[in-house]
């Protein structure tokens, strides 16, 4: 019998690319997946570490597969398991920790452990993590979600994925198009393009040493131009984008593109210029207005997300109200709140005053009621319009889900001549 593999995701769309790449690295080995709720021989856990939270329930998943099944491998892998790859290996249960180069090694490793022994360690420190390695989902979902991106050279106060992850590296944008391609063959329909600071996508530069080279050296707007002429693809998205590299020439370019969506997420993270610089964030809130402003200029009906942290060290009520208002009479769509939480060896860990853990809590709740309102405000503006909308291919309780071009969730009875299919929709 073919051994069976079982794999979760933590964190973002670029831990699912690279979930989605390691199950297929497994069945090309041998395996046969399962989903993470049934019985297998194997089971991997790609983690996150950006908030407490993602650490608490790996832990936690990996203490339900032990009562599910005592006897199976138990494999964690991603950002928690390179920055604390010997507390993971002290969970019960667990059998193998890849830190950021490993991972994808995966199946080699599992041929080299044994049920019962002390748990593996196979990492290294991130400053030797220079490689690039593609990955992308295909059949866990419709849309794609396709890492061209990885790794971080800022060195936000808060942050701990260049700790994580590394230096910035990048694809080429040949070897993106390459995959975009192939994608379109296998019936994709929406590329969603990830990285941990994709508007930083920069391959290394052939050692060719003339001038031409050097005035031809690729960036994120020659990969989407690129991109825009591959005819196979209907839609592609922009998952996240650092307010001071969305340059005026991407806005432009997607507002006029029949294939980039009307839709931004671009982080924040305070609305007050004081806290910004506690966090060491490359902008001031003053550009982050001009790039929501030239958006809805060019794209009215576009639709912007915003990742903002609420109780950062030394965040007053004053503070927050600063943000609160920043976002209220600002022209976005939706917000992902996330709460403070000190992370080890982060400059932030040690600032002070710390901001107490139930205040956090008040103002992540402040901000999830204005990011509903907000995202009530948006649809509602748009009932009446017809958009386009790409279904889902998931029956969930005899209802399926889509998205129309500009992010407005859709949800109607499901209909499997819809799957995977662009429809001309009246909200």
């Amino acid at each position: 019998m073919k051994k069976t593999v079982a794999l979760h995701t933590l964190g973002c769309k670029l831990n699912f690319s690279e979930t989605s790449a390691i199950g297929r690295l497994l069945e090309n080995d041998g395996f046969e997946k399962r989903n993470f709720d049934e019985v297998a021989d194997v089971y991997v856990i790609n983690t996150c570490s950006v908030t407490e939270n993602a650490d608490k329930e790996c832990k936690m998943l990996v203490r339900r597969i032990q009562r599910k099944a005592p006897e199976a491998m138990v494999v964690i892998t991603g950002c928690y398991a390179q920055l604390k790859p010997e507390e993971i290996a002290a969970i019960p249960g667990v059998d193998l920790v890849l830190g950021a180069a490993e991972k994808f090694n995966i199946a080699s490793h599992l041929k080299e452990i044994t049920k019962g022994d002390s748990a593996k360690i196979c990492s290294c420190d991130i400053e030797d993590v220079n490689e690039f390695t593609a990955s992308y989902s295909i059949n866990d979902r419709t849309r794609i979600f396709l890492k061209v991106q990885d790794g971080c050279d800022y060195n936000c106060s808060f942050c701990t994925i260049p700790m994580a992850r590394g230096k910035s590296r990048s694809d080429s944008v040949d070897h993106v198009l390459a995959n975009v391609e192939s994608l379109a063959t296998q019936g994709a329909k929406e590329i969603v393009l990830t990285g941990i600071n994709l508007g930083d996508f920069s391959p290394p530069t052939p050692q060719r040493g003339d001038l031409e080279q050097q005035s031809n050296k690729e960036n994120f707007f020659s990969l989407i131009k690129e991109l825009e002429k591959i005819t196979g693809i209907e839609r592609y998205r922009i998952s996240s984008i650092e307010p001071n590299l969305l340059s005026n020439e991407i806005i432009e370019f997607v507002s006029n593109s029949k294939r980039f969506m009307p839709h931004f997420h671009i982080p924040l993270q305070s609305g007050s210029d004081k806290i910004l610089g506690l966090m060491r964030r490359r902008y001031k809130k003053a550009l982050y207005a001009e790039r929501v402003g030239l958006i809805k200029t060019m794209m009215p009906h576009a639709c912007i997300g915003v990742d903002v942290i609420v109780g950062f060290p030394g965040e007053t009520e004053a503070d927050f109200k600063e943000t609160f208002d920043f976002l209220h009479q600002l022209n976005i769509s939706y917000l992902h709140v996330f709460t403070y939480s000190e992370r080890t060896n982060t400059l932030a860990a040690d600032m002070k005053p710390v901001v107490p853990v139930h205040v956090r809590q008040e103002r992540n709740k402040i901000l999830r009621n204005l990011s509903y309102q907000k995202m009530q405000y948006f649809t509602n503006e748009h009932i009446g319009q017809t958009r386009s909308v790409l279904f889902e291919t998931k029956n969930k309780n005899g209802m399926m889900d889509g998205f129309t071009d500009n992010y407005i969730k859709i949800t109607v009875p499901f209909n499997e001549a819809w799957e995977n299919k662009i429809i001309a929709w009246k909200i």
